[in-house]
């Protein structure tokens, strides 16, 4: 890969396709930020809420490189101070594909797995 190529795509660790998603989305917060967006959630403090717990610097911080990657983009919703909602990109959205693959893989090699529509649900039913 020439330096210009390399620039224009960031540090990547070889031309390994894997290897290069896992340089944008591989740290352990991004893609829990990415289904809660999937879910619904928009602002700072809906993604602190997550039941995971992202410390508020380190969610920070990933919100700021999935912007910078073109999997999110932000919207100021509210002026004074200025607070921002996050949306997903089309380059974002096409992360489901990875959650549902995650989601599948999961459920079938972690026993106890839930998904969300399954917590709600039993949630319902008691």
């Amino acid at each position: 890969m020439n330096a210009k190529a390399k620039k224009a795509s960031g540090p990547r660790r070889s031309v390994c396709p894997v290897a290069g998603t896992l340089d944008i989305v591989g740290d352990k917060w991004s893609l829990l930020i990415v289904r809660d967006m999937r879910a619904g959630k928009r602002t700072y403090g809906e993604f602190a809420a997550s039941p995971e717990g992202i410390p508020t610097n380190i969610l920070a911080d990933r919100l700021r490189r999935l912007e910078e990657a073109g999997i999110i983009a932000r919207e100021a919703y509210q002026e004074h101070p200025t607070r921002y909602a996050y949306v997903l990109t089309e380059k974002g959205g096409d992360l489901g594909e990875v959650l549902r693959a995650f989601v599948r893989w999961g459920k079938k090699h972690i026993p106890g797995s839930q998904t969300r529509a399954e917590i709600a649900a039993a949630e319902k039913n008691a």
